[in-house]
């Protein structure tokens, strides 16, 4: 028998008059609903469930799609500014989805907290924590190559997704470039969308971009700022004269982990090792984003 307060499927299809199946898809597609499984491995589901399915079917009687209505429908489960613990919450859900390679699952829970975030609150409280424990665990050897590769290809993606146009407007240009040898982007790019919302354009090059093509491209473009990651220090001081004489002639900062050993006032630069949206507010500061 369920548990006190929890339904079989069967009867919450009754109770919200929508049939199993579209319950399973809206589960899968979006996490709209989360049961709970019985040793026997019988879902069971809650009253909130409930709420989720009536709360979304209302929204989409009123037009809206079912991804816009889903995340709606989730609101009250990730609150970010009202609910203390959200955050830690959505974390170790977003951590489960993509160590369990659920591409589904994780993209339906980045949908409910997009709907209900900024980007800078989502990077600064789930996403770039969540990164900075993935490489952790890396480290100690408690995930596999597959379940980094896989979350670091989602989140990439979907980061990437939220970058589109991040080049137009009217503010000073920001190049964006990874030091040659680094393959690690992804918080490069979460500084990308923080410095998006200060008022820059962003130019974005990628990883293991070489000095010659960052030179080159600032000619043409004339960037207010160049920003060049490393999560180790081998490649900046592999590149010291390059960075040298690219700081004599541009505003020149070193992001990322390799950037804390580095002397800036010798090299000319500016080091970003923090946090990517802190940094993003600290160089705009410093820099300027507005002509």
């Amino acid at each position: 028998m369920p548990e006190a307060g929890l339904l079989r499927i069967g009867e919450l299809s009754r109770r919200a008059g929508v049939s199993p199946e579209l319950l399973r898809a809206w589960e899968r597609r979006y996490g709209l609903v989360r049961p709970t499984r019985t040793p026997g491995g019988l879902r069971l589901y809650s009253s909130e469930d409930l709420r989720r399915v009536q709360e979304m079917q209302r929204h989409l009687a009123d037009g809206l799609a079912a991804a816009q209505a889903a995340a709606l429908a989730s609101r009250a489960a990730i609150d970010l500014d009202n609910a203390p613990h959200a955050t830690a919450d959505v974390r170790a859900e977003l951590a489960y989805a993509l160590h369990a390679l659920d591409e589904p699952a994780a993209q339906a829970i980045l949908d409910r907290l997009f709907a209900v975030s900024t980007v800078e609150a989502a990077l600064s409280d789930v996403i770039l924590p969540y990164l900075r424990e993935l490489g952790a665990r890396w480290q100690r050897e408690e995930v596999s190559v597959a379940q980094e590769h896989f979350a670091s290809n989602v989140l990439r993606g979907r980061l990437l997704g939220l970058a589109r146009g991040w080049g137009r407007g009217v503010g000073p240009i920001a190049m964006l470039a990874c030091l040659p040898g680094e393959q690690h982007e992804l918080g490069l790019i979460a500084f990308g969308l923080a410095l998006r919302s200060h008022g820059w354009r962003i130019s974005y090059f990628g990883s293991n971009t070489p000095l010659e093509t960052v030179e080159v491209a600032a000619e043409h473009l004339e960037p207010r700022l160049i920003v060049l990651s490393a999560v180790t220090s081998e490649p900046i001081h592999a590149s010291l004269p390059s960075l040298r004489d690219l700081a004599r002639r541009y505003h020149v900062a070193l992001g990322g982990a390799g950037s804390a050993d580095v002397d800036a006032d010798e090299l000319g630069v500016l080091t970003l090792p923090g946090d990517a949206v802190a940094e993003a507010e600290r160089v705009t500061n410093l820099v300027g984003a507005r002509e």
